[in-house]
C-alpha cells in the first residue's frame, strides 16, 4: 500500500450507478433513462471517467511519480556507498557525484554521510523550504512508522522503504529514461455498465492477510471486509487489501489478466460505504500497478480469493507486454 498510494484515486463519491454487466452480452445500463436522458448522462459519465483518467496520469508522470523510478536496492546492516562510479555497492545514475556518500543502517536507524562535494537537500517538509544536508550524519527516518526522511540531488531522490522483512534504498530520476519515453495508457470504451452497486460487510474485527508481491514474498495486511456484487444475477466477492482513509482498495485479477490487461492485476478503489454497506464498484477505474512502468516498484498481487472468473473488459490494458510479471 505504501508503495503506491500516491496513486490513489482521490475524491471519489458514493454514487450509484445501476450498471447491470452482461458477460458476453451487450449489458444494460440499468438505472439510466431512455431517450436522450440515456444519451446525455453516458457522455456526462464518460467525461468524468476521461478526466479521473487524465488526472492518474498527470499523477504518474509528475517529477517524484512512478515513472521516475531507477533503483530499489536492498539494504543490510552495514555501510552502503552510492554514487555514479561503478565502485559503488549503490550505482546511481550519471546525474549523481561520482561518490556521494554512504548509508549506514543499524537494524531500524539509518544515518546519511553525504561526500563533501554532494549538493543534497530535503525534497520534502511541512513548510516546502527543501534546507540544504549540510555535511556530517543526519539520521534518515524510513516510511515504516510514516513519511520518510527524502533527499533530493539535482534531479535524483532517495529515501529508505521498509517492505518487511526487507529493507530498501528506492531512487528517482525526474530524468528517467521511462518518464521521458512515456507513451499514454490504451484503454477500453468506456462503459457505465462496468460501474456496478456492491455491499460491504464489515469483518469484526479486521482479517489478518497475506498479500503476495512481485518481490516473491508476501505482505502481512488487516482486510476490513468484503465486497460483493452481482454480474448476470451471480455474485462474486472481492477482498480490499487495505482501508485507506475513506477508501477501499484492491488488487484484482480476471479473464483478461496477461493477455490484455497486465499479468499481475489491476488495482482498484472505491468508496469507503456509509452504515447502509453500499457502495460502487466503477472497473472503468481499473488502472496500471506501477510495476507495469517499472521493475523497480513492489507491487502487491491479487489474492487467491481475488482473481474474478470473467473478462473484466473496462479500465487501463496493458503497457508493453501484459505476461509481464506474472505471479510468482
Amino acid at each position: 500500500m505504501k508503495a503506491w498510494k500516491s496513486l490513489a484515486v482521490l475524491g471519489l463519491t458514493a454514487v450509484a450507478c445501476g450498471g447491470q454487466v452482461s458477460i458476453g452480452g451487450g449489458g444494460g445500463s440499468g438505472g439510466v433513462g431512455l431517450g436522450a436522458a440515456m444519451g446525455e448522462s453516458k457522455t456526462k459519465y464518460s467525461r468524468d471517467i476521461d478526466e479521473w483518467h487524465k488526472g492518474r496520469i498527470q499523477r504518474l508522470k509528475a517529477d517524484d511519480g512512478w515513472l521516475t523510478l531507477v533503483g530499489l536496492f536492498p539494504m543490510t546492516n552495514g555501510t552502503h556507498t552510492f554514487g555514479s562510479a561503478a565502485d559503488n555497492e549503490f550505482v546511481l545514475p550519471a546525474g549523481a557525484p561520482a561518490h556521494a556518500g554512504s548509508i549506514t543502517m543499524a537494524d531500524t536507524a539509518f544515518t546519511l554521510t553525504p561526500a563533501s562535494n554532494a549538493v543534497m537537500t530535503l525534497a520534502e517538509t511541512s513548510t516546502g523550504e527543501k534546507p540544504p544536508v549540510v555535511a556530517g550524519d543526519m539520521k534518515l527516518a524510513s516510511d515504516a512508522n510514516g513519511k520518510p526522511t527524502k533527499i533530493q540531488m539535482g534531479s535524483i531522490q532517495f529515501y529508505v522503504i521498509d517492505r518487511s522483512p526487507n529493507t530498501f534504498l528506492r531512487v528517482k530520476d525526474a530524468n528517467s529514461p521511462v518518464r521521458k519515453n512515456f507513451k499514454s495508457i490504451e484503454r477500453y470504451h468506456v462503459d457505465k455498465k462496468w460501474c456496478v452497486d456492491a455491499t460491504f460487510e464489515k469483518y469484526n474485527p479486521p482479517h489478518p492477510i497475506k498479500v503476495p508481491n512481485i518481490l516473491g514474498y508476501e505482505d502481512n495486511s488487516m482486510c476490513p471486509g468484503v465486497v460483493t456484487f452481482q454480474i448476470d444475477g451471480k455474485t462474486y466477492r472481492l477482498e480490499p487489501i487495505a482501508q485507506e482513509g475513506d477508501e477501499l482498495s484492491f488488487v484484482f485479477g480476471d479473464a483478461t489478466s496477461g493477455h490484455e490487461t497486465y499479468g499481475g492485476g489491476r488495482e482498484l478503489y472505491c468508496p469507503m460505504p456509509g452504515p447502509d454497506g453500499k457502495t460502487v464498484l466503477d472497473f472503468n477505474k481499473a488502472y496500471n500497478p506501477p510495476c507495469v512502468f517499472t521493475k523497480f516498484a513492489t507491487c502487491p498481487l491479487p489474492t487467491r480469493e481475488s482473481v474474478l472468473p470473467f473478462k473484466v473488459e473496462a479500465g487501463e490494458k496493458a503497457y508493453g507486454d501484459p505476461a509481464l510479471h506474472m505471479h510468482h
